[in-house]
């Protein structure tokens, strides 16, 4: 076991990474078909075949799911990804060839590095081809290049955000996550209750409490906060219904508000994909992957800022030596 999302039987990771631009992708593949399920939660959310998910449309399995960082334009590297796959003969037979399922999300990123630089179809691709089921880079790597977090106090107070992976065992199956965490919020330890990020305080000797920010109306959110969405996959071998996973993509979102606070927000675009490489008949009850899931989700959120790096003039947690992780709801 890795402690990431490609413990789980039939996923694997890929990423492109531009360190330059401060941007990237990260696709999640699934080549033998996985039943599929999505959950948007926040309130400015940039996506492609989340209807499909659903569990009244016809197509049942996905093939992959593309996190991105550029914004709208982002979301441009999924054709690449749908080109790789094809090669491959992966996708839903339609007769006369395949079409590959490919779900995709991007976050905002533009305003770290070079805006004019977005992940492309040629990224996609790249990141297909290198994508195994090793465990996967963490941190300031693939859709987690150009995250941030901490926002409330502008881009200028945040602090580097990152990509991020677990996993949990629930009886002979696993549980998986992979998330991008690029946050309005501070970020939470959920087990200690310790603030482990925020939007830093003018000296940088402390991290401040976006929750406590946003109740004092006397300091207004910055127009940079508007720059947000944490991504996530969830993934089990765990054999579910498109119905079951629809609601593992949901029950994960208590992952984010473990540890993101606040999360869901108008600023975040947040989405959680669930995927099931199971092949058997489908488990009985959903709510022990659920539960496993959100756990899981919560601490690939703290591995995603605790590994990350300083990029684009934004620094990290572990960069950020005098920062002792208290909170206060000033500034």
């Amino acid at each position: 076991m890795y402690d990431t999302i490609t413990d789980v039987p039939g996923i694997r990771v890929g990423h492109y990474t531009d360190p330059d631009a401060v941007t990237g992708c990260t696709v999640v593949l699934a080549l033998e078909g996985a039943t599929a399920g999505v959950d948007v939660r926040g309130a400015a959310p940039g996506t492609r075949e989340t209807d499909l998910l659903r569990p009244l449309n016809l197509v049942q399995e996905a093939h992959a799911v593309v996190l991105s960082g550029g914004s709208a334009y982002g979301l441009a590297a999924a054709d690449g990804v749908m080109t790789w796959l094809e090669e491959q003969g992966v996708g839903y037979p339609v007769g006369v060839g395949v079409v590959p399922i490919v779900a995709s999300a991007i976050l905002f990123d533009l305003a770290i590095g070079d805006p004019s630089v977005r992940p492309r179809p040629e990224h996609g691709y790249q990141a297909s081809a290198s994508a195994d089921s090793t465990a996967p880079i963490q941190g300031s790597i693939g859709a987690g290049t150009g995250a941030t977090v901490g926002k409330a106090l502008g881009q200028e107070r945040a602090v580097k955000g990152g990509l991020g992976c677990a996993s949990r065992r629930v009886g002979e199956y696993t549980v998986g996550a992979l998330v991008s965490v690029n946050a309005l919020g501070s970020i939470v330890n959920p087990d200690t209750g310790a603030l482990i990020a925020g939007p830093r305080s003018t000296d940088d000797a402390e991290f401040l409490d976006t929750v406590d920010l946003l109740e004092n109306v006397k300091i207004p959110v910055a127009a940079s906060a508007l720059q947000n969405t944490t991504l996530a996959v969830v993934a089990t071998d765990a054999p579910l219904t498109k119905e079951q996973a629809n609601k593992l993509a949901q029950m994960s979102h208590d992952g984010f508000a473990l540890a993101i606070r606040p999360a869901h927000t108008m600023f975040d675009g947040d989405v959680v994909f669930a995927l099931s490489t199971g092949k058997a008949t489908p488990v009985p009850d959903v709510t022990p992957f659920g539960a496993a899931a959100a756990r899981a989700l919560s601490s690939a959120i703290i591995k995603a800022i605790t590994h990350a790096s300083g990029l684009g003039g934004v620094p990290s947690v572990s960069e950020l030596v005098g920062a002792t992780g208290g909170s206060s709801s000033g500034s």
